[in-house]
């Protein structure tokens, strides 16, 4: 068989916080990179948990695959578009904020 995809778009995290918690459970089985990602106590976490549920269940769904076979065969994430925000500072200036953005894309397989 081969792999089934699943993709978030826009997240509102930094790619680099993202692929900390990717480079956890690339590889692993899925019943094992759930409970990584359960007891895993950051915010990219939750995230990429439930992209990885979204990738077991088209796997399951459109693909008809046992999900005790699956396995994370690639997980990576990329930079997404930057929010650029300003806020005042003192004599009349302001400093620009940047709330980065992030795509992860989860493909599962045998």
């Amino acid at each position: 068989m081969s792999e089934t995809r699943a993709v978030l778009r826009g997240v509102r995290l930094s790619a680099d916080k993202g692929r900390l918690v990717a480079d956890l459970i690339r590889g692993k089985k899925v019943d094992q990179a759930l409970d990584i990602l359960t007891i895993t106590q950051k915010k990219a976490a939750g995230i990429v948990k439930k992209v990885l549920e979204s990738a077991i269940a088209n796997a399951e769904h459109n693909d008809g695959a046992d999900i005790d076979e699956l396995k994370v065969k690639t997980i990576y994430v990329e930079q997404g578009t930057t929010l650029k925000r300003f806020t005042a500072r003192a004599k009349g200036r302001g400093n620009r904020i940047s709330k980065p953005t992030c795509h992860i894309f989860v493909a599962v397989g045998n």
